[in-house]
């Protein structure tokens, strides 16, 4: 039975046919790897999903984590599943080899985490924010911070988060104050509070290692004086045991609209409830250099958000597939004219705008998935690629695409959420049919790693115009030679190719109108609008690129693959005729610099 999570078929399309990532292995770092080994990751990963993670999704979501005063309780189903992903080594598949990890590349690694977020996103968040803590300290620690936190965390021993918020704060990191005081033995001592800090505290595995924004007293003023500090939850030893219990503690649990296996704490550092080495203070230590703090930790957010977009895909490709289940066996109605009451309902799926719900989805599921891989395949190829200029063109081209990795599933495959709900009828407004809860789980992903408003002004504010929109540029240079590769295909992938370049052209002369008056409060006034417009034609981008690697209908091997090559073309026309007319309003708007919204006093509101 075909699993209603993801589609395998799908991901080894996405990966082979697409993005051919069995290339990948002609280069020194995959070396070891083959197309048997990536079949092998993804075949774990779907099994260990549906079997140890999938579960206990229901009872993660109602048996929630919970704070006795003293210690963070999770269902014990959570740790089980953490100890078979680390068994499997799954937890570490796309970290080094070095440190013990799998060194599968990022877009394989990427597909196989795709399982575990469809299949339970609260358990998934403990690996996922690991994997990115143990990122960072790669890129930026020092080989005896590498050995003594990244590998228990590759063991699965040690679990990782990342503290920026506070709760004067929010997302204007200027205004935090953590402070990190200079202990004179080489280490710091800090203080102060962060909130909404996932997986802040748990016992699901010996330690927590904390990377912390703080600032220290006497640097420069707002974000140039952040630092970031390492500050685990146990002090660890010389020889790699645990210490005395280090002085960061809960003070209590946040309890979300979704997401609610994820434990989410607010962080007290140094009140003085523990003393390490008889001093007050949380004991940490610098990453890198002091003041350089946020651009450190931009290392893992942007890593982060890409994550975001790929949790938001999973979620809206399953409940798709469970809607498209529900809708193949739920029998009511008629086919429309059919007026005799003794024939038999029909299955659901033959009314219209269930049909149109259902090719919705999957144009949304399907489209962001792509994306999100796409994405990951340029981490490999900005990291791997044999010649310079191709990693410079492939880290350029991800710089403007993360925005828009991070927020366009997580704002349409939010509404496939909500269409999943809506296929089920009244049935799925109750939580006896997953796509309740996933609606919930999706809803968090259009907040965190930056609301949809800081994605829109980091693209039309930074990433459209930064090196004269040399970003920009590339992004609409790469999507036109889609659309010439296309064009010359003919029939229906000529059509879409000509609306993707009318659109590419249209977003161009947008930004330029945008900024025109050579104001920025009046060019991002509108900033959302030109994000959401931008995001449509960069997914019916990646659609002409499915179309394009599907080759022509006579490829079919069988009647299965050519029943999933014909579900790929309708969701790309839907797309096409559907979703991308949305952006010539919205791009009207933008180009126009209305100043309805910034001309608005808030007291009238």
């Amino acid at each position: 039975m075909a699993s209603t999570l993801l589609s395998a078929r799908d991901l080894r399309f996405l990966l082979y046919d697409w993005l051919d990532a069995e290339s990948l292995t002609r280069r020194p770092s995959y070396a070891d790897h083959s197309r048997e080994t990536f079949d092998g990751a993804l075949d774990l990963a779907e099994r260990v999903a549906t079997d140890h993670f999938a579960p206990h999704n229901k009872a993660n979501d109602t048996d929630e984590p919970r704070f006795d005063g003293e210690r963070v309780h999770v269902i014990p189903q959570v740790g089980k599943a953490l100890e078979v992903l680390a068994e499997t080594g799954l937890n570490a598949a796309g970290l080094p080899a070095s440190v013990g990890g799998g060194q599968l590349p990022h877009v394989v690694a990427g597909a196989c985490n795709a399982w575990f977020q469809a299949a339970n996103p609260g358990s998934a968040a403990y690996p996922f924010l690991t994997v990115g803590n143990a990122r960072l300290l790669l890129a930026h620690g020092t080989p005896e911070q590498v050995d003594t936190y990244v590998r228990p965390m590759v063991e699965g021993r040690f679990t990782g988060t990342m503290c920026l918020s506070e709760p004067q704060a929010g997302s204007s990191l200027a205004d935090i104050t953590t402070r990190a005081q200079d202990a004179g033995d080489g280490t710091y001592r800090l203080f102060g509070n962060k909130m909404w800090i996932s997986a802040g505290d748990h016992e699901l595995t010996e330690n927590i290692v904390h990377l912390v924004l703080a600032k220290i007293p006497g640097g420069p003023a707002g974000v140039k004086g952040i630092s970031l500090f390492i500050v685990p939850k146990h002090l660890v030893n010389a020889d790699g045991s645990l210490g005395e219990r280090n002085d960061v503690v809960p003070a209590g649990l946040n309890h979300k609209m979704g997401y609610r296996g994820t434990a989410n704490a607010l962080l007290n550092f140094g009140e003085g409830r523990h003393t390490p080495g008889g001093r007050p203070g949380a004991v940490g230590y610098l990453v890198g250099e002091p003041h350089q703090g946020l651009r450190y930790m931009f290392h893992m957010m942007n890593g982060a958000r890409i994550g975001v977009g790929s949790g938001a895909a999973a979620l809206g490709y399953t409940g798709y597939l469970k809607s498209l289940a529900y809708a193949r066996e739920r029998l009511q109605g008629r086919a429309l004219g059919d007026k005799d009451p003794s024939r038999p309902p029909v299955p659901i799926v033959e009314h219209t705008d269930v049909r149109r719900m259902l090719l919705a989805q999957k144009s949304y599921a399907e489209g962001a998935l792509a994306l999100v891989l796409y994405c990951a395949r340029l981490v490999d190829e900005a990291e791997t690629a044999p010649d310079a200029a191709a990693r410079e063109r492939a880290d350029a081209l991800l710089d403007v695409l993360t925005p828009v990795a991070k927020s366009w599933p997580s704002q349409w495959c939010l509404e496939a959420s909500s269409l999943a709900i809506q296929v089920h009828g009244g049935y799925g407004y109750t939580r006896e049919y997953d796509v309740e809860q996933h609606y919930r789980d999706n809803r968090l992903n259009a907040i965190h790693e930056g609301t949809h408003g800081i994605q829109a002004l980091d693209l039309l504010g930074r990433k459209a115009v930064r090196g004269g929109g040399a970003g920009l540029a590339l992004l609409l240079e790469t999507a036109g030679a889609t659309s010439a590769r296309a064009r010359a295909r003919g029939g229906a992938e000529a059509e879409f190719a000509d609306l993707l370049a009318a659109a590419l052209d249209r977003v161009a002369r947008t930004t330029a109108a945008a900024w025109a008056g050579g104001d920025p409060a009046e060019a991002l006034a509108n900033a959302t609008p030109y994000l959401e417009a931008v995001g449509h034609v960069v997914v019916a981008w990646m659609w002409l690129e499915q179309l394009v690697a599907l080759g022509d209908a006579g490829d079919a091997r069988d009647a299965g693959d050519a029943a999933f090559r014909a579900g790929k073309r309708a969701a790309a026309a839907y797309f096409f005729r559907h979703e991308l007319p949305r952006t010539g309003p919205q791009l009207d708007l933008v180009a126009s610099r209305d100043r309805t919204v910034l001309d608005t006093p808030p007291d009238v509101l």
